[in-house]
């Protein structure tokens, strides 16, 4: 599985951004695609997920109502619409895939980085 996030950059408090995963190397049919951030010195955090078939999402509490993920079954893409961004939400984003057999996040992408100025 090759993830190829896009889309990171700099924006004003109360902007928006959107970010690009596309996936590739396999069908993700029951897959869970994920996105995650982290910033230097502190852990990776959930963000938001989505299962690939059904379209289910989750989200952290810190992006609820602000963020939204979707997919593109035709293209293979995910994305992260982000609206209203905050200072805080500075990070580096990074896409991941669950496999149906995983317990964990086994694909990652290269990470993009979202830069929030107040």
């Amino acid at each position: 599985v090759q993830l190829q996030a896009s889309g990171g950059g700099t924006v004003q408090a109360g902007g928006s951004l959107s970010l690009s995963c596309a996936a590739s190397g396999r069908t993700f049919s029951n897959y869970l695609m994920g996105w995650f951030r982290q910033n230097p010195g502190n852990e990776r955090e959930f963000v938001a997920r989505i299962y690939y078939t059904s379209g289910r999402e989750n989200y952290a509490d810190s992006v609820k109502g602000r963020f939204t993920i979707s997919r593109d079954k035709a293209k293979n893409t995910v994305y992260l619409q982000m609206n209203n961004l905050k200072p805080e939400d500075t990070a580096v984003y990074y896409c991941a895939t669950r496999s149906p057999e995983a317990d964990e996040y086994n694909s990652w992408g290269q990470g993009t980085l979202v830069t929030v100025s107040s």
